[in-house]
């Protein structure tokens, strides 16, 4: 059985960025801006942190 600790979102509104983390645990949220440079580099981040932790790259078209 799975259970949602975090939940996250990234949006954008109006050419701006910001990332929203929810604690599912704690039932509380946290909202930071986010540069368009590390919404750019993004892909490349979690591609990086898969492969530091040995976890097999998601695919891509679900």
């Amino acid at each position: 059985m799975e259970t949602v600790l975090f939940a996250a979102e990234l949006i954008e509104e109006n050419g701006t960025y910001k990332l929203v983390v929810q604690d599912v645990v704690r039932d509380t949220v946290q909202t930071t801006p986010v540069p368009k440079s590390a919404v750019d580099r993004l892909p490349t981040f979690l591609s990086v942190l898969s492969s530091k932790l040995n976890v097999p790259s998601p695919r891509s078209g679900r």
